[in-house]
C-alpha cells in the first residue's frame, strides 16, 4: 500500500524522522514537501541531520498569506495525489501544509491520518488552532499524543479512529539525543556553558508582526540580567528591522543574536540552557523532555500538561513581567507526572496502520 506523507515545516521533519523509518518497513512512502520552509537552516539541514530520504516532490510554494499559501498547496498536492493514487495521506501537526494535505485528500476520498491529533489551545484566532480543528474533523485516523488530546476529541464528538500512541517528538529526541551532544558549535562560538545562558526563540505572527508586542518582548530581554541567546527566525528578523529594534539588540552585551540552528544543535542548546523563553509549541515540549524550565510568551498553549506540571509558565507580553520571570521562574516539584509515551509512538502508529488496512482490504 502507498502512503503519501505531506510535510512543509521544521517540526514536521523532526516528527517524520522516526515514523518514516518505521513506515518504510511495511509501506511504500511518497514524501511531498510543500516548500512552506525553504531556506537551509529551516529546511534542508533537517533532512541531512535526521537521515530522512529526500522528498519525492518539492512543491516550492514558499511564503504568502494564509489563504494564498494554503490554496497554492491544495492545488499542487491534489495534482500529486491524482498521479500517485495513495491509499492514505499522512499529515503532521498544525501548519498550513497540514490542512492543505488533509483537504486535498478528503476531496479525493483518500483516507487521512493526523499525527498529533486532538491538541487544542482553544484560541480560534490562532491559524494553527483552526488548522488543527479542521484537520481532525476531516481525518479517518487520529493519532493522539496524550490523554488530554483524546479527551479533547471526545468533547468534539470524535471517537472513531482515535488512537492514543504517544508523542513522535519524544521518539526523535530519544533517537538523536546522544548524537546531539557533539553539536556545540554555537555555544563554543559565543563562549557559552551549561546553565549560564537563556535560550530564546520568537516566531509566531501574533508576536512578531505586532509592533507593540514585539517591542515589549525585546525590552524584557534587554532589561534582563541574564545572557540571552536569541535564535533569529526569518520572520523575526524582518520585523526587528522594520520596527528599528535590531540594532539595539545587536549592540547589547547580554544579547547574542544567532541564526536558527539544526535540530541536533537545538537539542544541545535546550539541554544546556538555564531556562528557555519561546512562543513555539515544539520548543515548549522539547524543554519539558529536556527538563529545562520554560517561559512561554503566549496567552494559552496546546501543551497544557507542561504548565500543569510546573515546568512551563505562560507570561503576559509586558517587558517587566518577562524580565521578572526570566529572573525568578523556577520549577518546584522536579517530577514529571504526564505521560507522552515511552519513545515508541512511531511503532505504535505503524502497528495501528497495519491492523487497520489489513482489516479494510481483507
Amino acid at each position: 500500500m502507498k502512503i503519501a506523507t505531506v510535510v512543509g515545516a521544521r517540526p514536521q521533519f523532526i516528527k517524520m524522522a522516526p515514523l518514516s523509518k518505521e513506515l518504510n518497513k511495511y509501506f511504500e512512502e511518497v514524501v511531498i514537501h510543500t516548500g512552506q520552509h525553504y531556506d537551509y537552516e529551516m529546511d534542508d539541514i533537517f533532512f541531512e541531520e535526521l537521515d530522512i530520504k529526500e522528498p519525492d516532490y518539492n512543491l516550492g510554494v514558499g511564503s504568502g498569506t494564509h489563504g494564498h499559501q494554503t490554496g497554492e498547496m491544495l492545488k499542487k498536492i491534489e495534482d500529486v495525489l491524482i498521479d500517485e493514487e495513495p491509499g492514505l495521506v499522512l499529515v503532521y501537526g498544525d501548519t498550513n501544509s497540514t490542512l492543505a494535505g488533509a483537504l486535498a485528500a478528503s476531496k479525493l476520498h483518500v483516507d487521512v491520518a493526523h499525527i498529533e491529533a486532538g491538541l487544542r489551545s482553544f484560541n480560534r484566532e490562532m491559524p494553527e488552532e483552526v488548522n488543527r480543528v479542521l484537520t481532525d474533523h476531516t481525518s479517518n485516523l487520529l493519532f493522539a499524543p496524550t490523554e488530554t488530546a483524546v479527551e479533547n476529541l471526545e468533547d468534539e464528538g470524535i471517537t472513531k479512529g482515535v488512537h492514543l500512541v504517544g508523542d513522535v517528538m519524544l521518539d526523535s529526541l530519544t533517537l538523536f539525543k546522544e548524537k546531539a551532544k557533539d553539536r556545540s558549535e554555537t555555544m563554543k562560538e559565543h563562549g557559552l556553558m551549561k546553565d549560564n545562558f537563556v535560550l530564546a526563540t520568537i516566531h509566531r505572527a501574533e508576536n512578531t508582526d505586532d509592533q507593540t508586542r514585539l517591542k515589549e518582548i525585546m525590552e524584557g530581554f534587554l532589561e534582563s540580567e541574564e545572557k540571552i541567546l536569541l535564535l533569529v527566525h526569518p520572520r523575526l528578523e524582518k520585523y526587528l528591522k522594520e520596527y528599528d529594534l535590531f540594532s539595539r539588540l545587536d549592540e547589547s552585551n547580554e544579547m547574542i543574536l544567532n541564526d536558527p540552528v539544526g535540530y541536533l544543535e537545538m537539542l544541545q542548546l535546550e539541554e544546556s540552557a538555564k531556562k528557555i523563553v519561546t512562543d513555539s509549541g515544539g520548543v515548549q515540549k522539547e524543554a519539558y523532555f529536556m527538563e529545562t524550565p520554560c517561559i512561554t510568551l503566549r496567552e494559552e498553549t496546546e501543551w497544557v500538561e507542561t504548565v500543569k506540571d510546573g515546568w512551563n509558565i505562560l507570561v503576559d507580553i509586558e517587558a517587566v513581567e518577562i524580565k521578572n520571570q526570566i529572573k525568578s521562574f523556577e520549577v518546584g516539584d522536579k517530577n514529571q507526572n504526564y505521560d507522552f509515551g515511552g519513545g515508541n509512538a512511531a511503532t505504535n502508529i505503524v502497528e495501528k496502520l497495519k491492523n487497520h488496512y489489513k482489516r479494510k482490504y481483507q
